[in-house]
């Protein structure tokens, strides 16, 4: 279990990095936002989130 825990853990981590590499600090806020909503189960705080990763993965497209 503590190992499944770990790796998890750092996929995360490694997912975070990438789309802070990819899409900057707007990309980091849209995760963080997303990640928040899903956690706490705010519907809101999640769409905005996921909202904004969208935008940004259309317009790098």
């Amino acid at each position: 279990m503590p190992l499944v825990a770990i790796v998890v853990a750092a996929l995360a981590i490694g997912f975070e990095q990438l789309i802070q590499w990819k899409y900057g600090p707007m990309g980091i806020i849209a995760f963080v936002a997303l990640t928040i909503g899903l956690k706490a189960k705010n519907t809101m705080v999640s769409s905005i989130g996921a909202v904004i990763l969208v935008m940004l993965l259309a317009q790098s497209g």
